[in-house]
C-alpha cells in the first residue's frame, strides 16, 4: 500500500491511499498497528513527510560506489551517524542554507532509499530483520561538508542536523510493494541534471544486515528512520565541486516509491 500524510481542504492531518489527481482515498486507525480504508476522499491540499520520526539513524558509506569516490576503504562495520528528527522537512518544501553554512557554502545532496521500522526491535536477526519494516520512502541527506569534516570535531552529527537537512518522502510504499529493497534503481537530478543513478544493490550492507547490526542491544522503535547511505555521484567528490545553491532543485527518485522534490531557499 502507498501512504500518503496531508494537511486535507479543512485543514485537517490525514493519512490517505492517494488516487491521482490530487485526490487520496482517507484511512484511518494508527500507522504502526494499522489503517483502515473509510470510503471517503479527501483532496491534499498540502503533502508531509509520510511520519515525524523519533529517530533518524544515518549510514555512512554504505554503497560501493561512493566509497570508490570518496577514496576510503570499504567499512567493516556500518558507518552510524544520526542526525537530528528536527532537521526533517516535508516534500516541496525548501532546504535553506543556514548562514554558519556559508562563507563559502559546502552544502551536498544525498539520495537515499529510507527504511522505516514498524515495530519495536532488539536483537533481531538478518533473517527475520525485514519483519520489522514498516515500509520504505526516499530521503535526502543534506550534508554540510565543512561541519561534518573539521568544523564537526569528527563527529558527522552537526553537518547532517541543520534544520531542513532531511527531506522525506513522497510517500510510505509498505512492504508487500516493495519485497526486495536491494534492487531499486534510486537517482538524484540537481536543476533536472542526473548527478546520482544507481542500484540499491550496490550497498555494501544490506537493509536487513543494517537492522540486525543497529538492533543488536539496541531498541529500535516504531518511527526509527534509517537513511541506508548514498550512491555515488556526490557533489563534494566532483571536478570541480558542485555545492547547493539559492534556487537550486533537488529531486531524489526511488523506483516504487516515486519523487522527492525540494528548492533550495534563502539563508537563515
Amino acid at each position: 500500500m502507498r501512504i500518503a500524510r496531508f494537511i486535507d481542504g479543512a485543514g485537517r492531518e490525514c493519512y490517505g491511499k492517494p488516487l491521482g489527481g490530487g485526490i487520496a482515498a482517507l484511512l484511518e486507525g494508527d500507522i504502526y498497528e494499522g489503517l483502515r480504508e473509510t470510503g471517503v476522499k479527501e483532496e491534499i491540499k498540502k503533502l508531509l513527510a509520510p511520519l515525524v520520526p523519533p529517530v533518524i539513524i544515518g549510514i555512512g558509506l554504505n554503497y560501493h560506489g561512493h566509497a570508490e569516490e570518496t577514496d576510503m576503504k570499504v567499512p567493516k562495520y556500518p558507518v552510524v551517524f544520526m542526525k537530528n528528527p528536527a532537521s526533517l522537512v516535508h516534500p516541496e518544501d525548501p532546504v535553506i542554507i543556514p548562514s554558519v553554512c556559508m562563507d563559502p557554502p559546502e552544502v551536498d545532496y544525498e539520495a537515499e532509499l529510507a527504511v522505516v521500522i514498524g515495530k519495536t526491535a532488539k536483537n533481531v536477526s538478518i533473517g527475520e530483520a525485514l519483519c520489522f519494516v514498516l515500509g520504505y520512502t526516499a530521503a535526502n541527506d543534506v550534508s554540510a561538508r565543512r561541519w561534518q569534516g573539521g568544523k564537526g570535531g569528527g563527529q558527522w552529527v552537526r553537518g547532517k542536523s541543520f534544520d531542513t537537512f532531511c527531506p522525506l518522502g513522497p510517500e510510505l510504499v509498505t512492504t508487500e510493494d516493495i519485497p526486495d529493497p536491494q534492487d531499486l534503481r534510486i537517482s538524484c537530478r540537481l536543476n533536472g541534471q542526473v548527478m546520482q543513478d544507481a542500484n540499491t544493490s550496490d550497498m555494501i550492507f544490506t537493509v536487513a544486515e543494517l537492522i540486525s547490526f543497529l538492533s543488536s542491544g539496541t531498541t529500535l522503535i516504531p518511527g526509527t528512520v534509517i537513511l541506508t547511505g548514498t550512491p555515488s555521484g556526490v557533489g563534494f567528490t566532483r571536478k570541480p565541486p558542485v555545492y547547493l545553491s539559492n534556487g537550486d532543485i533537488m529531486e531524489v527518485s526511488v523506483e516504487n516509491i516515486g519523487v522527492l522534490r525540494n528548492r533550495v531557499g534563502e539563508k537563515s
